[in-house]
């Protein structure tokens, strides 16, 4: 009988220390779920390299067809000559996978014209904070800035409906017998020279209402439109244009135009001059802008491909 009793205290106090085991030292499961939690949080993965990893020549960028449209050479040029202006001259450049660009120098005796074309790839040291498409948008808004190009104006607020959603009040017809505005009061007969529903204006003899005067040119004394500095739509991913006029003076007025575009990675310059001989001789606007832009166009075309 003693022997019983000591065998069955023995098996509670085996009982007893395991339960109580299991509560303090828990589940193996909770152990390594709390260790993966106390650990340090992974960090978020860099961004891809950019799309561009080197860059094309700038002195082979430009189609032969496209130098020789914007940069007419003398006709007293030789062959040799003409080859040397098209080739252009490379700027000096310690890292030709990050910048680079080209210079052509075309002088007539009426005009000078001179054209840059340069390429940048943008590089993020740190892809983890920002990517090199993130990096190459900075230097882009950082140029846009530099260009101080003027504020578009806002768009005008649409007009005010009529309260309690009337319409407008319709136009009342005329009364019977009285003619409509700028129309003759029947049974008269138009004055000569001016066309019916039209009357002369006070100090104007009929039949001079909107002809010219002799022996003046509409055009003569009116400049070409100024197209001026602007954001260009569909050129890359980002573009601007940048119109400069030199002051007028002694000697003739240069006109610069600029274009900057980014493609991804890459910033693409383009800067074409027109420099005339003649004193008062302006390079028009649209025709110089023209011209670059159809360079700047080829340029991103290319980068496309």
């Amino acid at each position: 009988m003693q022997r019983r009793k000591g065998f069955a205290w023995v098996a509670t106090a085996a009982a007893l220390s395991a339960l109580s085991a299991g509560c303090s030292g828990g589940s193996p499961a909770q152990g390594k779920s709390d260790a993966k939690a106390g650990g340090a949080a992974s960090s978020p993965a860099p961004a891809p390299p950019g799309k561009y990893r080197v860059l094309p020549s700038p002195c082979k960028a430009v189609d032969g067809k496209r130098l020789k449209a914007m940069l007419p050479a003398p006709a007293t040029l030789t062959a040799d000559q003409r080859d040397v202006l098209y080739a252009g001259t490379a700027d000096t450049s310690y890292d030709g996978d990050r910048r680079v660009g080209c210079r052509w120098n075309a002088q007539a005796p009426e005009e000078t014209r001179l054209l840059f074309v340069g390429f940048e790839r943008v590089v993020s040291y740190d892809r983890a904070a920002a990517s090199d498409d993130d990096k190459a948008q900075g230097v882009y808004e950082r140029q846009l800035a530099d260009a101080h190009l003027p504020t578009p104006p806002p768009t005008p607020a649409p007009s005010t409906p009529p309260p309690n959603g009337s319409a407008p009040a319709p136009a009342q017809p005329p009364a019977a017998g009285q003619p409509q505005q700028g129309q003759q009061p029947q049974g008269q007969p138009p004055q000569q020279g001016q066309p019916q529903g039209q009357q002369p204006q006070p100090g104007q003899q009929p039949g001079q209402q909107g002809q010219p005067t002799p022996g003046a040119s509409p055009s003569a004394s009116v400049p070409p439109p100024e197209l001026g500095s602007r954001v260009l739509d569909g050129l890359g991913d980002a573009a601007f244009l940048d119109d400069k006029l030199s002051a007028a003076g002694a000697m003739a007025q240069a006109r610069t135009v600029r274009i900057v575009f980014r493609t991804a990675n890459v910033i693409v310059t383009v800067e074409y001059s027109v420099q005339p001989t003649v004193p008062g001789t302006v390079p028009p606007s649209a025709e110089t802008q023209d011209r670059a832009r159809q360079l700047a166009r080829e340029l991103a075309d290319r980068f496309s491909d």
